[in-house]
């Protein structure tokens, strides 16, 4: 009669069961750094405190438009403002665009004016918006405009960036990054 042997020698069993708890470890660092890298991209991805007079810097914009017209935000004070600070470099901007467009061709009859605020060259700008036009004004915002919104609580000035003000000129919605239909909806509604 033969003597069974066990495949997996004391060292071999021990060496399988190391193996385990090195991939069980490992996967457990990577879960948690991945929640640590979300958590961190969420908090940026937010907008943080407005900076003291912050709406007051952003009425006092005098500002041009690509084709070097003035243009000024006090204008629009007394209306409800959706200012979109945009970039034609920004794939993210580019994308939300015709979206704005829609929406301000629709929503001006309800009272909402869009504005987009470029923190790009002139030349650039007049380009782009040859080839894709908007129903709403655009003016420059290269000096200054990632600080404005810095102040307005986009702290790493990160682009597309969308503020909806009231008509008493107060911010009432923030967004960092890509807007969306439904962002645009639920800020309608909450006006």
């Amino acid at each position: 009669m033969t003597e069974q042997h066990d495949p997996q020698t004391p060292d071999a069993a021990a060496q399988a069961h190391f193996g385990a708890r090195r991939r069980w470890l490992t996967g457990a660092v990577a879960v948690a750094a991945a929640a640590a890298g979300a958590a961190v991209a969420w908090k940026r991805s937010r907008p943080q405190a407005m900076g003291p007079g912050a709406e007051q810097q952003l009425w006092e914009q005098q500002l041009q438009t690509p084709d070097g017209k003035p243009f000024a935000m006090a204008d629009w004070r007394g209306k409800w403002v959706l200012v979109n600070f945009w970039a034609t470099w920004c794939p993210p901007c580019v994308k939300e665009m015709p979206m704005l467009s829609e929406f301000a061709g629709r929503s001006a009859q309800h009272g909402i004016q869009v504005i987009g605020l470029a923190v790009d060259k002139a030349e650039a700008v007049g380009r782009f918006l040859a080839r894709q036009p908007v129903q709403y004004p655009v003016a420059l915002a290269m000096q200054g405009g990632l600080g404005l919104t810095r102040a307005l609580g986009n702290l790493q000035g990160g682009l597309p960036f969308t503020v909806l003000i009231d008509p008493k000129g107060i911010v009432r919605q923030r967004k960092i990054g890509e807007l969306s239909s439904e962002d645009l909806a639920d800020w309608s509604l909450k006006r």
